[in-house]
């Protein structure tokens, strides 16, 4: 045989041997009667399972007519389970209408399909989706419950107006400065009491310091004169127009939240409560944990409402305040039973370290990459907890005294995470023991360690008082 021929033989061997295989010969079919949807913001590709008419994969249009279609071409075609990506928003409409039928949906998280082989078209995307959910292959995304998903609307709007408001602050502030009015030298928070006065006036036409610095509530330390050089500056009309504007939209946004909280307070109050705590009082306050001061907080008794909710009193964790508290819930629910065990919500939260090993070797140090609301409001909790007289602030001091702020703010949210798991899971109050009692502790430990290493190396540790004796 010519060298050619050799070489011609062994490409048809090769291409033998490398002939694709059916990666899922061999599972047990978990989901027989299921379909894979591919979502879209114009269209959504379908798929079911072979057999069941005269195609498997059908295109539908995103306006209702066409997703009452789809959900009738899934009924009829003896679908009973449908798995689907998280896309952005354009899932929301079709999950409801599914669910709304009887169907039991799965969203699952598209980083989960990548990891695995296939190809990548809206056609073939679907039938993937389908025969990996046929398998059981997909972890389905953590969905809480309809009452906690309608406290989560609420508390995301309620979010972004508080965040508009903000805005409207800052560009209040940017506009005084540029008419060289140092308010805020003077005054702590223009949005306050003293500011507000003072800003109304000088918009209706007051162009005298001495009347302006008047306004002031007798709590602002400043005294009159102050206020009034602070207030002496050149009022642009351009300027004056701006600062006008942001003032009625500051407004409107306060005006906005109060009406939000009105919604939320309706809704916490048709909210299922937990029997155990049907009229057994509230334990008082956290001082450290109260924030009279803060803007836009609540208008009613929501430390009440979470209790009754959940059985339990959050806000007796230190660090943890009432809306920190609203925000974990509205976000995950009151229902433990969906993570294993402490550990396993911590991690999903993404504060767990996250080190992957190969050949024995740590390859990357850090956390997983988790966009969360109520892990950022833990990372906040944990931050208020520097100088905080109590155990879990003793502890947050040793994790900031051993690595960079960063990673002690993630580390003790990951702390705060597992306590308020464990108190929603088991019930309970939370009891801290004190500052002293957690530094004792740590000495003990760390008494046992030394004596430990001492031991290794022949050595045996001796108090100093009894070498003296």
């Amino acid at each position: 045989m010519t060298r050619s021929g050799k070489n011609a033989a062994g490409g048809r061997e090769a291409k033998k041997a490398i002939r694709p295989v059916d990666v899922t010969e061999g599972l047990p079919v978990l989901n027989r009667n299921c379909a894979g949807i591919d979502v879209g913001s114009a269209e959504h590709y379908v798929a079911i399972p072979p057999g069941r008419g005269p195609q498997s994969v059908r295109k539908f249009g995103s306006f209702t007519a066409d997703l009452f279609r789809l959900v009738t071409w899934l009924l009829d075609s003896g679908v009973e389970s449908v798995v689907m990506q998280a896309t952005g928003v354009y899932w929301f409409g079709l999950y409801q209408m599914l669910e709304d039928h009887g169907l039991k949906v799965v969203v699952t998280n598209a980083r989960y399909t990548k990891m695995l082989p296939g190809r990548k078209s809206d056609v073939q995307e679907c039938q993937w989706l389908q025969k990996l959910h046929t398998f059981g292959l997909l972890t389905p995304s953590f969905r809480p419950t309809e009452e906690f998903r309608v406290l989560r609307s609420y508390m995301r709007q309620r979010e972004n107006l508080v965040t508009a408001a903000g805005i409207c602050i800052q560009l209040m502030q940017k506009t005084l400065t540029e008419m060289n009015v140092q308010l805020t030298n003077v005054l702590s928070d223009i949005s306050g009491k003293s500011g507000l006065a003072i800003l109304r006036a000088v918009l209706q036409g007051q162009r005298d310091p001495y009347k302006l610095a008047e306004l002031c509530d007798r709590r602002v330390k400043a005294s009159r004169k102050e206020v009034a050089q602070s207030l002496e500056g050149h009022w642009r009309t351009e300027l004056l127009f701006i600062l006008q504007q942001n003032l009625d939209l500051y407004d409107t946004y306060s005006q906005k939240i109060a009406d939000c909280d009105r919604k939320i307070e309706a809704h916490l109050q048709t909210m299922e409560r937990k029997e155990k705590v049907a009229g057994l009082p509230l334990l008082p306050p956290r001082r450290q944990n109260m924030q009279p001061n803060r803007k836009h907080i609540p208008q009613f008794d929501l430390r009440t409402y979470l209790y009754q909710i959940t059985g339990v009193d959050l806000t007796q964790i230190d660090g943890i305040g009432v809306q920190t508290a609203q925000v974990v819930l509205s976000e995950v629910g009151n229902d433990m039973s969906k993570w294993q065990t402490e550990k396993n919500f911590a991690s999903w939260l993404g504060l767990s370290p996250d080190n992957p090993k190969t050949g024995g070797k740590v390859i990357k140090r850090g956390t997983k990459k988790v966009v969360n609301r109520a892990a950022t409001a833990l990372r906040l909790a944990a931050r208020s907890l520097q100088r905080s007289q109590s155990a879990l602030g003793a502890k947050f001091r040793r994790f900031r005294s051993r690595m960079e702020a960063p990673k002690a703010i993630t580390a003790m949210a990951d702390q705060l995470a597992k306590l308020m798991y464990r108190m929603l899971k088991f019930g309970g109050h939370y009891v801290d023991k004190g500052m002293e009692h957690y530094e004792q502790k740590y000495r003990e430990q760390h008494l046992r360690y030394l004596k430990k290493q001492a031991a290794k190396q022949g050595f045996q540790l001796i108090p100093l008082e009894a070498v003296a004796r």
